[in-house]
């Protein structure tokens, strides 16, 4: 009888930190919304006019600028809520991402290499992925892990264009290179430094198409 394929990660996996500055955001994202408020009462009382003042027309301005700076603090919780949720797990079955709602796994027998990339944002800022190269196809629109997948030369003429790419936080670099080292020490390719904004974004748009064909 064949053995049920994994449900989910073991209790022991390695947990993963993607992000590291992300709540960094709230305090400033606070001060804006505050700014944003204020300007909106301002603008408010002076365009109807408040106390003795007169209506003034300048007041709608305020309400403009009010309204465009309380946006802006709000928006800059947005990929934290967003993530609020995302747990990223490492076992011996393989990379497990669960964003609270749907979860996935890439297995380590279904690749052909992992590694470790960084790129510079700045002068003080690294960026850091971690690479896994599959040796077949991949359903590049999973429900979970389409989030991940690249399409790109690739670095090595045996290596696919499609591979999976998880961003994370510099402060888990020790346990990321650990992590891969240990689950699948023969898939390891090693750190690798690439070019400025190496990370790139998922590619949305083509999901969405790609998803609408299918139901259509």
């Amino acid at each position: 009888m064949p053995t049920p394929p994994v449900q989910s990660p073991s209790p022991d996996a390695t947990v993963i930190r993607t992000t590291s500055n992300a709540y960094k955001v709230v305090p400033l994202a606070i001060v804006l919304s505050a700014i944003g408020l204020l300007c909106l009462a301002g603008g408010a009382a002076a365009a109807v006019g408040y106390g003795d003042s007169d209506p003034s027309a300048k007041g709608y301005a305020g309400i403009v600028m009010g309204l465009f700076i309380l946006a802006i603090g709000l928006l800059s919780l947005f990929p934290l809520w967003k993530g609020r949720q995302l747990r990223v797990m490492l076992d011996a079955t393989g990379l497990w991402l669960d964003n609270g709602s749907t979860r996935g796994v890439v297995r380590w027998d279904s690749l052909a290499g992992a590694g470790v990339h960084w790129s510079e944002l700045g002068r003080r800022t690294k960026l850091y992925s971690l690479e896994l190269h599959p040796s077949g196809p991949i359903d590049r629109d999973d429900p979970a892990l389409w989030v991940l997948v690249r399409d790109e030369e690739p670095l090595a003429p045996d290596l696919p264009r499609l591979r999976y790419r998880l961003p994370f936080a510099p402060a888990a670099v020790d346990e990321m290179t650990a992590a891969v080292q240990r689950y699948a020490p023969q898939l390891w390719l090693g750190v690798t430094q690439r070019a400025s904004g190496h990370i790139g974004i998922p590619d949305h748009k083509g999901h969405a198409q790609r998803i609408a064909g299918r139901t259509s």
